[in-house]
């Protein structure tokens, strides 16, 4: 089954006649999974008129671009970072008049792409170069980085060049080319050892062709590394460099924990067709995974809601049988309306009676998952309204995942509710595998291994902090913890790591010493210097946007101006930042990259 985890994505590429790119270079340096990606191209104009040349970049949506230029006749034209603040209000005035052109939106699944264009004179050449980082994030048990290889020509000097460096040790390397072919085999070489593996592509341009003479090119498709690396303490990994540290957590041989489900399934007329038979076609599939511990429940609704039983049950042979001929009889029905606040609340009263009832496993993990493709458009409809009695009811016991099917939905509410309730908020794609999409999420939360896991570390010894408390942790994903060392010399750092297993208390420990942890990193062909920092600050950053979201009024401006405060100092297009291109004088408007948010519609 394919994996989607957060990937990097490149699409450069130029379209204009007489436009040719001399030189593509794809330049991805990962170190302890933080990500720094440079895209550089070099384009001629070999027509014997001025042409437009355009530079585009596809990239995930949770990457910061940390640095864009062109160089044009020898004059170097930097891209500006600016901050969402009240002076630059001209700015995004004028964008939204058309007065200046946006260069960065959403694009595919979970992508943004950026575009930049520039006349060129008859025989001049142009640089772009693109730069953006990113923290891998671990899913389904591996690491993703993913180039989307689209030159659309014939290019003289095409290298991709994947460094990896992990501490820990690589475990698994693989990697997954959909336009490979046996005379592109000799491009590709793969150098590894214990911590570095290297991974370069660079095909001539015979390699390239299509077809022997011709100009088209075969390279046209997905360039895809996949890795995982070792895990000998259970503790954890902590890595120190240049005054930060960052700590990875992803114990293994935990046993699973049993968990209590209710599936909330929009039945409304606008699931009617390949949504509805996608739907039941995933809920089959996760009802055979259940484990027999686990106890489980179904609630559909459109105007009114419907529940498969009253309260959960065990997932037993005849139970998972009864629900699947529940889910082949609920239609989707035209025309009716959707009441998700009635359904939400009815699973939440389910988990209390079972709860109450003691009719769960003591320690197991309760969560509600909502798949909806609209707005409330019967009962309560107003979404704040619905977002306080969603929060109020759980009231922090449960966690609720909220799955969007298509774009007609409100993102933004669905990702509040699901913020505030302990969960996520995935968007699923309205395509031929939408199943698959609904069962890989299912995955990523079928198997609870712990539950209120807390980093501890030495008061004196760290600071500033990225989250260190997490409800679940999760089979096959990972949990990140960074900070600042305090300035006073230490030796060692300590740390420790606790949860509960079920209803016992575990405790990991482990210690280190900063100076040889700090010998690690001393390599710049495979690290960058301050490289820690920033993971911190993109960590930092990601988790101060979401607290935001669930936030309002004074604190969330104050986690709002913490954020830009960071997004500024590291040179982040963030969602609260924004980049100008000034292309060269007489050539047009300024284009502007402005980090899109998810939104419905």
């Amino acid at each position: 089954r394919k994996i989607l985890p957060p990937c990097l994505l490149l699409v450069p590429f130029i379209l204009q006649d007489g436009i040719d790119i001399y030189s593509l270079t794809m330049d991805s340096r990962i170190t302890s999974r933080f990500a720094h990606t440079t895209i550089t191209s070099h384009v001629v104009n070999k027509a014997e008129r001025a042409q437009e040349a355009i530079f585009q970049v596809e990239m995930p949506q949770t990457a910061f671009i940390t640095n864009f230029s062109m160089i044009v006749d020898g004059v170097t034209y930097p891209g500006e970072l600016k901050g969402k603040t009240a002076p630059q209000e001209k700015y995004l005035l004028a964008l939204a008049k058309g007065q200046h052109v946006q260069i960065l939106k959403t694009t595919g699944r979970n992508l943004e792409q950026f575009q930049v264009s520039v006349n060129v004179a008859p025989t001049a050449n142009v640089t772009f170069e693109l730069v953006y980082e990113e923290l891998l994030k671990r899913q389904l048990g591996k690491y993703e980085l993913m180039l989307k290889v689209q030159p659309q020509q014939l290019v003289k000097h095409l290298q991709i060049d994947i460094h990896i460096f992990e501490p820990q040790g690589i475990s698994s390397l693989d990697t997954d080319i959909s336009f490979m072919t046996k005379d592109l085999e000799d491009a590709l070489t793969t150098t590894q050892n214990k911590t570095k593996a290297h991974i370069v592509f660079k095909p001539s341009l015979a390699q390239q062709q299509e077809e022997p003479g011709k100009p088209d090119t075969i390279l046209d498709g997905n360039f895809i590394v996949r890795y995982d690396v070792d895990r000998t303490s259970a503790a954890g990994d902590i890595q120190i460099e240049n005054g930060y540290f960052v700590h990875h957590f992803a114990p293994a041989h935990l046993s699973t924990l049993s968990k209590n489900v209710v599936f909330v399934i929009d039945k409304s007329g606008s699931m009617a067709g390949r949504k509805i038979k996608k739907t039941r076609a995933a809920l089959v599939k996760i009802l055979d995974d259940l484990n027999p511990e686990d106890h489980f429940n179904l609630v559909a609704f459109s105007g009114r809601v419907i529940q498969w039983k009253p309260m959960l049950l065990q997932a037993s042979k005849e139970h998972l049988e009864s629900a699947k001929t529940f889910l082949s009889n609920t239609p989707a029905l035209g025309g009716e309306s959707t009441n998700i606040n009635e359904a939400i609340l009815i699973a939440v009263r389910m988990l209390d009676e079972s709860d109450r009832k003691q009719q769960l496993p003591a320690g197991s993990v309760s969560m509600v998952i909502l798949l909806t493709d609209g707005d409330p458009t019967e009962g309560e409809t107003k979404l704040q309204k619905i977002q306080e009695n969603v929060k109020a009811l759980m009231n922090g016991r449960y966690h609720f995942y909220c799955l969007g099917f298509g774009f007609n939905i409100n993102y933004a509410f669905l990702e509040k509710l699901a913020l505030d309730n302990g969960g996520v908020a995935r968007r699923i794609y309205d395509d031929s595998d939408s199943d698959l999409q609904l069962q890989d999420f299912y995955q990523e939360v079928a198997n609870p291994l712990l539950t209120k896991v807390e980093f501890h570390y030495p008061d004196d010894a760290v600071e500033q902090l990225t989250q260190d408390s997490f409800r679940v942790f999760f089979k096959d994903s990972e949990l990140v913890v960074a900070g600042k060392l305090r300035s006073q010399v230490l030796d060692l750092l300590s740390a420790q790591v606790r949860g509960q297993s079920n209803t016992q208390d575990v405790n990991f420990q482990t210690e280190v010493n900063i100076m040889n942890k700090e010998k690690v990193f001393q390599d710049p062909k495979y690290t960058s210097h301050n490289f820690m920092e920033r993971l911190w600050a993109y960590l930092t950053i990601q988790q101060l946007l979401e607290k935001a979201v669930s936030a309002s009024g004074l604190k969330q401006q104050s986690l709002e101006d913490r954020a830009l405060d960071l997004s500024l100092n590291f040179s982040f297009v963030t969602p609260l930042t924004y980049m100008v291109v000034n292309p060269p004088k007489g050539q047009g408007q300024s284009q502007v990259a402005v980090k899109p948010v998810e939104i419905g519609e």
